[in-house]
């Protein structure tokens, strides 16, 4: 069985969002019982992660690793028409993912006990993300 949605994520601006339960549910839908979910997002300011999600002091910890890392408005970037974090939000998606590719096992994620799937938003202002959900395996 193959099945396949796009679906829009509201991001309320630079954060992680979780989106577990919202992926999970489309997984239950589709009535896949063994298999895969790749998750694709089809923009270059925002990603998609698996972490932590017991503890959201991690999440803060990684935003502030990366703000280091990557620093939003630094004079060598060229590519500033949206803002200072412009260029920052691109480098960013570059060095985290685009797309992931999860399990399923008995017609649910099968992610780790503390790990949840979020969609990481790279940019100051909301927006709205847009993402593939491709579903592939056995069913009931």
């Amino acid at each position: 069985m193959l099945v396949q949605e796009t679906i829009t994520v509201a991001t309320d601006g630079r954060a992680t969002l979780e989106i577990t339960a919202e992926i999970d549910a489309l997984v239950r839908a589709a009535g896949i019982t063994r298999g895969l979910c790749h998750l694709f997002i089809h923009h270059t300011s925002a990603s998609l992660i698996v972490t932590e999600n017991a503890d959201a002091d991690v999440r803060h910890d990684l935003e502030h690793f990366l703000a280091r890392l990557v620093r939003d408005g630094d004079p060598a970037y060229r590519h500033d028409q949206e803002g200072d974090d412009d260029m920052a939000a691109h480098i960013r998606s570059v060095l985290t993912q685009t797309d992931i590719t999860l399990p399923v096992r008995d017609g649910r994620l099968a992610l780790g006990t503390w790990q949840g799937l979020y969609l990481w938003e790279h940019r100051y202002r909301p927006h709205r993300r847009r993402l593939t959900v491709t579903l592939q395996g056995l069913d009931t």
